[in-house]
């Protein structure tokens, strides 16, 4: 099968019902479609209307540029590892906090024995 844009959309659209666990079945009862028909997509045989993909993208809480561009499942590849460094750089902050309160108890602490 050749490399069109079709396959590229009809990957991603694949790749997004996969990682929700969901049949094709399930797909295209969710977008209100025949099983054959939303396998087509998925094939690249079918072409899908914008109104079609804003519905696919809606369904899967992506934007419409994530199910149209080749690099589709890079996109989400990289924003998967945006999102971890990010949460990486929240877990340090909460230490730094952590251990600040700390030091802020310790210091209220000593001030209190000085004044007795």
């Amino acid at each position: 099968m050749a490399n069109t844009p079709l396959n590229a959309i009809g990957r991603n659209i694949r790749r997004l019902r996969q990682k929700n666990r969901w049949s094709q079945a399930t797909a295209a009862e969710k977008l209100d479609l025949s099983i054959p028909a939303f396998s087509k997509i998925e094939l690249g045989i079918t072409c899908c209307t914008f109104d079609r993909l804003e519905q696919i993208a809606e369904l899967f809480s992506v934007p419409v540029m994530q199910i149209i561009s080749e690099e589709g499942q890079a996109l989400a590849e990289q924003q998967a590892q945006e999102i971890a460094r990010l949460n990486e750089v929240v877990r340090a902050q909460e230490l730094e906090i952590i251990r600040l309160q700390d030091r802020t108890i310790s210091l209220y602490e000593e001030l209190a024995r000085d004044k007795v």
